[in-house]
């Protein structure tokens, strides 16, 4: 950490991400997929990866027409500290097969391990995520935004409306 860093928890360097910026960021995602995928196009089926994938994974499918959706929910958190991936559900095995045809969303890769778990399974699928993380990076195919490794990313959804201190106080 640099000085301006010192006695702050890693995960006070924070990157708050609200509604609409995830909203615009997801559209973002689904400009860059657009007439990427293997059929004319198109996607045969979206996956979402529980829990964070599934807002973003929402708002691709729509934008891009995309009505057969499922779910894969792999835990690899244990609440901001990462642990071993756990496959704790699989989409539906005929629909995704190897994963051609087949576009996974994530909200965000972090160290590749959630996605890479992911990958191993469907390894013809097509992951994209709306945030990346430098070492993550190589798990991903197709992504928004980049942040850097230590910066610890607050969704919407972990947030609620209250006062936070100034990041330095006056002197």
């Amino acid at each position: 950490m640099n000085g301006s860093d010192a006695g702050r928890l890693p995960h006070e360097k924070g990157f708050h991400v609200s509604w609409d910026q995830l909203h615009r960021d997801s559209r973002a995602l689904a400009w860059r997929l657009d007439g990427t995928g293997p059929d004319d196009g198109c996607w045969r089926a979206l996956v979402a990866v529980t829990r964070g994938g599934l807002v973003p994974a929402m708002i691709v499918a729509r934008e891009l027409g995309i009505r057969t959706v499922d779910t894969v929910s792999v835990r690899s958190y244990d609440h901001q500290t990462q642990a071993q991936p756990t496959l704790l559900k699989a989409p539906d095995a005929e629909l995704v097969r190897d994963g051609s045809g087949i576009l996974v969303v994530d909200d965000l890769v972090d160290s590749g391990r959630t996605l890479g778990l992911v990958r191993r399974l469907w390894p013809r699928a097509h992951f994209a995520t709306v945030y990346a993380k430098p070492a993550g990076r190589p798990a991903v195919d197709t992504f928004v935004t980049e942040v850097s490794q230590d910066t610890w990313i607050f969704f919407p959804w972990d947030m609620a409306l209250q006062y936070v201190k100034p990041f330095r106080n006056p002197r």
